[in-house]
């Protein structure tokens, strides 16, 4: 598989705190990698450092062979290329969905509004809610406006998605529409790195299954070999805390 991200020696530290020690990961291109692990133990600093939102102390984070750049057209250009989807969908309230999905490919891509509005329309319809084009952002549900912001992410063509704990601010009911959008990408070739709590998607959508605690990959497995049959005490710790209720 030919890597697409290439973390090496990656070290993070808040201060004191040593949130990101020694992170060394490859993800190859179309791999869905999935980041679980117990609060605070820098799953999501991991995945914000990789478009440079988060920046390290030292190492380095290559994406497609190319060392992140720090500032300017380069860093501008990098996070055209890597979408990322939050956990608070930070949608634009003033503009429509519509207006929110094209944005990024005219200003950005330099696409015409012709071009960006049948391309969004295309993905609006592909996550279910092209009926909501014309509608603004605070008029849907949380659901939707999560679907929207992976339209948003695809209507870039990245050659990545991040998502930091895309449904943890989601109703119950709300998540599934969402993990179901992310399983069809999975399934359709996009490369995934994903911080979740949501272990049926981590089952069936994940090439791999990363455990991080304390700052450290611990495990970092196929997802049936980690759940079933986990290695270290502290994920046979996790999982019998997490998979018993």
């Amino acid at each position: 598989m030919d890597p697409l991200v290439v973390l090496d020696s990656v070290n993070k530290h808040y201060g004191e705190l040593h949130v990101l020690k020694d992170i060394s990961i490859t993800v190859g291109k179309g791999e869905v990698v999935v980041i679980i692990g117990p609060s605070g133990s820098g799953k999501s600093t991991l995945c914000r450092a990789i478009n440079r939102l988060e920046t390290i102390d030292d190492g380095t984070i290559t994406i497609g062979g190319t060392p992140l750049p720090t500032e300017g057209a380069g860093l501008a250009k990098l996070r055209a290329d890597v979408g990322m989807v939050f956990q608070s969908f930070n949608l634009f309230a003033h503009k429509t969905i519509l207006e929110n999905v094209t944005l990024g490919p005219i200003k950005v891509r330099g696409k015409s509004k012709a071009e960006a509005d049948k391309r969004a329309m295309e993905l609006l319809d592909r996550v279910g809610v092209a009926n909501q084009a014309a509608k603004l952002p605070a008029q849907l549900s949380g659901g939707q406006q999560q679907r929207v912001a992976i339209a948003r992410a695809l209507a870039m063509d990245p050659q990545l998605i991040l998502f930091d704990e895309p449904t943890s601010a989601l109703d119950p009911e709300m998540i599934n529409e969402v993990l179901d959008t992310m399983v069809q990408l999975a399934k359709e070739g996009m490369t995934m790195i994903v911080v979740t709590h949501e272990m049926g998607f981590a089952r069936k959508a994940a090439d791999r299954v990363v455990f991080m605690a304390d700052g450290q990959i611990v495990e970092d497995r196929k997802p049936e070999e980690f759940f079933t049959n986990p290695q270290s005490d502290r994920a046979k710790d996790f999982l019998s805390k997490i998979l018993t209720h």
